[in-house]
């Protein structure tokens, strides 16, 4: 058995090629906001897939070479497809002063069959070569390799020529960046971290998906100081695309098998890329190999293989002939494959991709229109970047689709708490999500405000109050930089979920919640921070996350005319002022036009308001903010949300609405009561005690013990059964471990 498929996240977009369009020097938006920070020596660039990351790096790139004496750039990335992103591009075509050159023999990633040892060789001669202020034309500037093949070369470097300084005038620009980690196993952390403390090189490093919150922290808090940020959201990313105009992101469940539920899901008219489980994981079936043959034979019956490419062709079950790509079997056929892959130029090139650890980030099929991954995927990074595949702009794609293939908790298995954790963090993504894909948030003190010159404030800006308790710099700055990262720990911990969900029905218990939660992670984050420091960025925090629960910003331009806006005054003109009616005498007001009638959300925003019973006039700078969120039939201004409203959200509420109308009532029983058992008051001595007259209440009344009863002792039993149930669940799971 089966359920349908379920959108937790379907967003909308407006199509405005905004991302697109590029400036005079070349540069698209993200581009040009990443190059105004082209003088920092560390800069770390936040932007989703198919902004346009690789050619910002390599403007960044030229203008320290040319402008900032910088002798030599390595540009390192996590996989060999990927380097050709950074191949020679002629950048003045397009308006830049100068064009990006890299010499075959120093991208070391166009040679697949070259080895490790060559490529550290020629590291080493890149390095070594020029180790001067000279600029003979005929030295090497540039170098591309993998992470792998920089690692290997530091190393060799550093054993042979012992000189760390080797690195003082070079340009390190990491893609992918998420792939460093603190840890001191990390090599390729511990390597940056060497370069960051003993060298004055440069670095540039870029993701699509930064979220500390999955494990260990990418640099050391010391070190992520010293960074500047550049962020490009996904919002405004997919917002100026040109065809895309809608993405969704949807959970499927099954009881079974995933290949009864693969049917229902896979839409096979749709350009997919299907990724399949892990053998060593819970989801996997049978092997990997006999995975992909009952995928085909879903899709339909194999009619024959290329043998150059390996891309076979399919009949599927209505009659279409179908091209799917197995990037599964590891064969010498594979590379070819790739290759093909990546000089696909139509539609009509391809149709299914089968995957297992490729097909993720970097990879640019810009047709697909459906991801649909297979099992669990417990990091936030993984599953953004698998996100980042069907989220290209191309024409003709109008919908983009991420699917999760999920089994179902089984109460029976002694396991079952596992996978209901697992099951809570895949669906509670969609709340990070919720944040990321709608338009961002950001604060601003009020003191900062232009409001003589009427400044204009962008969507979504919420106004602190400064006048008597201002926020520090240190507080503005995670509060606009740091939020996703922040609830991406929330995600990630399952005692967080169970916590909020437990009090899904009860506001003040999710204002408990809250308080306990947010600080607790914020303290950890930031233990530089004092209490006062800490509440003021729970408070951005919860700010954030109600506005984006009730549906994301909207911006005052767009809000109906007859819609009801919570507090809104109307003005007649005078002159150049505007006056309240309400400052009016009721005779006036009673005397007025319709047609004279002027909505506050109307006002210019440098408009001069007249009020006549005092004689004055001031500029409009109560609620300068365009921005609006839709709470219940009316609007409310960001500015305007009410504590109570904005302290007791419950981040999970929609995801877990969502899920309860999803599944069978058998599995939402097995996760209730997981849920409830991680919050019991229960003892197992009360448990002892209790279990006689729980027999004798089943026994007499034939049926369990109800949570729903009117008679506490009652509902005092069934919380009991839920309590050893769980216990009987993890004795089960150490006496299999």
């Amino acid at each position: 058995m089966t359920t349908q498929p379920v959108n937790l996240l379907q967003q909308t977009y407006a199509q405005t090629g905004q991302s697109k369009k590029t400036n005079e020097m070349g540069m698209r938006e993200m581009q040009a906001r990443a190059y105004g920070k082209r003088d920092s020596q560390y800069l770390l660039i936040k932007s989703p897939p198919a902004s346009g990351k690789s050619r910002a790096m390599m403007f960044l790139a030229l203008d320290k070479l040319i402008n900032q004496g910088i002798d030599k750039v390595i540009i390192t990335v996590p996989e060999m497809s990927i380097g050709k992103s950074f191949k020679s591009t002629a950048l003045s075509d397009y308006g830049f002063f100068a064009d990006w050159q890299v010499g075959d023999r120093y991208n070391l990633c166009l040679n697949l069959a070259e080895s490790d040892a060559r490529k550290t060789q020629i590291f080493t001669e890149f390095m070594t070569g020029n180790n001067n202020n000279s600029r003979q034309s005929d030295l090497p500037q540039v170098l591309v390799c993998t992470h792998h093949s920089f690692r290997y070369g530091f190393d060799k470097l550093m054993a042979e020529e012992d000189k760390i300084e080797l690195f003082d005038k070079v340009l390190i620009g990491i893609d992918e960046f998420h792939h460093v980690s603190a840890d001191e196993s990390n090599r390729l952390g511990a390597i940056l971290d060497t370069i960051i403390n003993q060298t004055s090189a440069h670095i540039i490093a870029m993701t699509g998906s930064y979220f500390r919150g999955d494990s260990v922290p990418i640099l050391t808090d010391s070190d992520e100081e010293r960074f500047d940020k550049v962020t490009y959201t996904y919002y405004e990313q997919l917002n100026g695309y040109e065809y895309l105009k809608s993405l969704g992101l949807g959970y499927h469940f099954y009881k079974k098998s995933f290949f009864d539920a693969l049917k229902e899901c896979l839409d096979t008219t749709k350009k997919t890329i299907i990724h399949i489980p892990n053998v060593n994981s819970l989801s996997a079936e049978i092997d990997k190999y006999e995975t992909v043959g009952r995928i085909i034979d879903i899709i339909g019956t194999e009619e024959a293989t290329d043998t150059d490419t390996g891309i076979k062709t399919i009949l599927s079950h209505d009659g279409r002939r179908l091209l799917v790509a197995d990037l599964v079997t590891d064969d010498a056929t594979r590379v070819n494959t790739q290759r093909y892959l990546a000089n696909i130029t139509s539609p009509d090139d391809m149709d299914i991709i089968i995957a297992l650890g490729m097909a993720k980030e970097g990879f640019d099929w810009e047709y697909c229109e459906h991801v649909l991954t297979i099992g669990y995927r417990g990091s936030l990074t993984e599953v953004v970047q698998i996100i980042g595949r069907a989220t290209r702009d191309s024409k003709g794609k109008t919908h983009a689709q991420f699917t999760n293939l999920i089994a179902q908790p089984d109460a029976s298995k002694a396991d079952v708490t596992s996978s209901v954790n697992d099951l809570l963090k895949a669906i509670t993504l969609s709340l990070l999500m919720e944040q990321v894909l709608k338009p961002n948030v950001n604060f601003k003190r009020r003191s900062e405000i232009d409001w003589l010159g009427g400044e204009s404030l962008p969507v979504g800006t919420v106004i602190i109050d400064d006048s008597e308790n201002r926020p520090s710099d240190r507080v503005m700055k995670i509060l606009n930089q740091d939020k996703d990262e922040l609830l991406a720990q929330i995600c990630q911990k399952p005692e967080h979920i169970k916590a909020y969900l437990s009090a899904e029905e009860n506001h003040i218990e999710a204002e408990a919640v809250s308080n306990t939660v947010i600080p607790s992670i914020i303290r950890t984050k930031y233990p530089q921070l004092d209490d006062n420091e800490i509440r003021q960025v729970q408070e951005g925090m919860m700010q954030y996350m109600t506005i984006n629960s009730h549906g994301g910003v909207v911006d005052g331009i767009h809000i109906p005319d007859e819609a009801v806006i919570e507090g809104e005054r109307v003005f007649i003109k005078q002159n150049n002022s505007y006056i309240d009616i309400q400052n009016l005498s009721e005779q006036e007001r009673s005397q007025l036009s319709e047609t004279l009638l002027i909505k506050e959300r109307y006002l210019p925003t440098d408009a001069h308001i007249y009020n006549p019973k005092t004689n004055t006039t001031q500029y409009r700078e109560n609620n300068p903010s365009n921005s609006f969120v839709k709470v219940g039939s009316k609007f409310i201004n960001v500015n305007s949300l009410p504590i109570n409203l904005v302290k007791s959200v419950n981040p999970f509420h929609d995801a877990y609405e969502v899920l309860s109308q999803s599944v069978d009532k058998e599995m939402l029983k097995t996760i209730n009561d997981v849920v409830k058992a991680s919050r019991s008051t229960v003892t197992e001595e009360e448990a002892l005690l209790m279990w006689p007259k729980i027999r004798a209440f089943i026994k007499n009344k034939g049926v369990s013990p109800s949570e729903q009863s009117n008679d506490p002792i009652e509902r005092r039993m069934a919380e009991i059964i839920v309590y050893v149930r769980h216990q009987k669940a993890k004795r089960d799971i150490t006496s299999h471990d």
